[in-house]
């Protein structure tokens, strides 16, 4: 039988591991310190599972059942200035299904929380490299915005590292999160079943103008690298309107101006480039747009282009038998209160689907707010989704649900 006070208590208590100061908001980048702390923490509850600890190289940490079993889990890492449920709800819920179907002869349930999704070196890295998505050396040669590499990062979990974790021994994936999104707290839902994930690309682009004075050198001789930015940003807005849905989304969300001084016309602009949509197609469309805007900038204004290497994931479509089971555990446990939607985060399913089935299901976020410190769901709602969780792996192994 799960146990909705002993599910919470650890949901909070692994807040604590980078706890921000401001609101229930985590600051637990990958290979922090707080995270490693918190996977060691994790190891612990695991063990007392009854769970057999597995880390592989990347710090990737599993706790698995014995033989076959259903994967269940997401990350514990979080974004520079994160909340305390993106992803952590996922591991700490799974904790809890394991844990309960261990105490009361239930299927056999494993436990993953997944290293890097957040990105501090690229897109759901961890399991970019367990899918065999990325190889490890590809993976380490991956650098943060401080310029640290994924290699050098990983030290910090290398005691931990027991070998590497076959995938063959799990029937499905089934992942559970917070919506990210305003779509169920606007409506009063408290369950989202996932229909698809969208596919992601992103990379890196670079202007090089000439630095300068800013003082003595006119605006029209000026090669200002951040002035290609903002220019290029305008023009892509206008040159994409006409391709785009109104589920498609890009974004310029990191820049790093060079030499970052008030008295220098900046020479260098870096800046992330990322862009999201359902359609394989349109991320390609979308890809050659940004390109073609960011070199007729450059030639109109006098700088040079340069493009990053290029990360991303395709769309996923969820796994039919596994959202059915989650679609009539929704109608038992939120009847009338749940829906089929589509995800517009990236998660680790989406990696995970090269290697099994996957689902995935969603809680509300209040007011829609995630990747910030005041991202919160209410508690009876995370119970909800559990005992979701727990009634469709019960369904679905021909048990009756707790």
């Amino acid at each position: 039988m799960i146990r909705p006070d002993r599910f919470l208590a650890d949901l909070h208590h692994l807040r604590s591991f980078g706890a921000s100061g401001v609101g229930r908001g985590v600051v637990r980048p990958a290979y922090s310190d707080p995270d490693v702390a918190a996977r060691r923490w994790l190891a612990d509850r695991m063990r007392e599972a009854g769970l057999q600890v597995q880390v592989d190289a990347m710090g990737n940490l599993f706790g698995l059942a014995a033989g076959p079993s259903l994967l269940m889990g997401s990350h514990s890492d979080s974004q520079p200035e994160g909340g305390w449920l993106d992803g952590a709800l996922g591991v700490i819920a799974a904790l809890e299904i394991a844990r309960s179907c261990a105490e009361s002869g239930g299927p056999p349930v494993s436990v993953v929380s997944f290293q890097d999704e957040e990105g501090r070196f690229g897109v759901t890295t961890g399991s970019a490299v367990w899918s065999g998505h990325l190889s490890q050396a590809g993976a380490d040669a991956l650098t943060d915005h401080a310029g640290t590499p994924l290699a050098s990062a990983r030290a910090a979990m290398a005691d931990m590292v027991t070998g590497p974790v076959d995938p063959a021994q799990f029937a499905g994936f089934i992942e559970m999160h917070i919506e990210q999104g305003p779509a169920l707290d606007a409506a009063g839902e408290q369950i989202g079943v996932v229909t698809d994930i969208v596919g992601i690309r992103d990379m890196k682009i670079t202007f090089d103008g000439r630095q300068n004075h800013a003082g003595t050198t006119p605006m029209h001789l000026r090669q200002d690298a951040f002035q290609a930015v903002s220019a290029f940003n305008t023009r892509l807005n206008d040159r994409l309107r006409n391709v785009v849905t109104p589920r498609s989304v890009w974004t310029i969300g990191h820049i790093t101006l060079h030499p970052n001084a008030s008295s220098i016309v900046p020479g260098r602009a870096v800046f992330s480039m990322q862009w999201r949509d359902a359609e394989k197609e349109r991320l390609a469309r979308m890809e050659e747009i940004i390109r073609d805007v960011a070199e007729e900038t450059a030639a109109g204004m006098g700088v040079q282009v340069s493009f990053g290497q290029m990360l991303g994931l395709e769309p996923v479509a969820m796994n039919a038998t596994l959202r059915r089971a989650l679609e009539g555990a929704a109608e038992q446990i939120a009847p009338g209160a749940w829906r089929l939607m589509p995800s517009g985060a990236l998660h680790d399913a989406t990696n995970v689907s090269r290697l099994m089935p996957v689902a995935m299901l969603f809680v509300p976020s209040i007011g829609g707010i995630s990747h910030a410190f005041d991202e919160d769901t209410r508690e009876a709602d995370l119970v909800a989704g559990l005992r979701v969780l727990d009634h469709a792996v019960r369904h679905a192994a021909g048990r009756n649900p707790q």
